[in-house]
C-alpha cells in the first residue's frame, strides 16, 4: 500500500481537493465521484461528504493508496 504525506497550507483541506492536489484523482470532479462510490475513508472510516474538512493527522484512504496529513 502507497502512503503519501500531505502538507497543509491552510487550516484544512476538502476531501475532493484534497484527492486531486495529492495526485489520487485526476480532476475535483473524479475526487467526487470516487467519494460518492464509497471509495473512500477518513481515518479508517467511510466518508460520504464530498467537502469534508480533513485537518492535520487524519489519513485519507482510497484505492489502496494512503494519505497522511500533516500541518504546513
Amino acid at each position: 500500500m502507497d502512503t503519501l504525506e500531505f502538507k497543509l497550507r491552510d487550516e484544512h483541506v476538502a476531501l475532493c481537493d484534497l484527492l486531486k492536489l495529492s495526485g489520487i484523482a485526476d480532476s475535483s470532479g473524479q475526487g467526487k465521484h470516487m467519494i460518492a462510490n464509497g471509495d473512500v475513508t477518513v481515518d479508517g472510516r467511510p466518508e460520504s461528504r464530498k467537502t469534508a474538512k480533513i485537518r492535520a493527522n487524519q489519513t485519507v484512504r482510497c484505492l489502496g493508496q494512503t494519505v497522511r496529513i500533516v500541518a504546513g
